[in-house]
Parts: C-alpha cells; sequence; structure tokens
C-alpha cells in the first residue's frame, strides 16, 4: 500500500482469504478490525494505527479508499 496522508476519510475492508493457517496474531488482527466471515466488508475510520493493521494482514484482505 502506497503511504498516504491520513484524512477524516473512511476505508472499505473486505476479507477475501481465510485466516487458517496463519499466526494468532494476524487472526487477532482480522478479529479487531471486526471481520467475522468470508466476502465480509466493514468500513473503519482512516488512521494510522488502522494502516499498520491493514498491513499486516494485507495478503488476506482487500481494501477500497
Amino acid at each position: 500500500m502506497p503511504k498516504k496522508a491520513t484524512s477524516g476519510k473512511s476505508i472499505r475492508v473486505t476479507l477475501v482469504r481465510s485466516a487458517i493457517g496463519y499466526t494468532k496474531d494476524q487472526k487477532a488482527t482480522v478479529k479487531a478490525l471486526g471481520l467475522r466471515r468470508m466476502h465480509q466488508t466493514v468500513e473503519h475510520k482512516d488512521s494510522p494505527a488502522l494502516r499498520g493493521m491493514l498491513n499486516k494482514i494485507i495478503h488476506l484482505i482487500k481494501v477500497e479508499e
């Protein structure tokens, strides 16, 4: 993900791959984002903390700004 200035924008996150077989901290990140099942989409306010969480599990999700 390219670095961008964070603003009051919202980011849509969709879980496209299962967290089965990945580390506990990656599973915990998926859960902390509010993603419970495949192809579920949640919307979050953009922040540096959120960007860090997304970078941790970028291989499991699809991000739309």
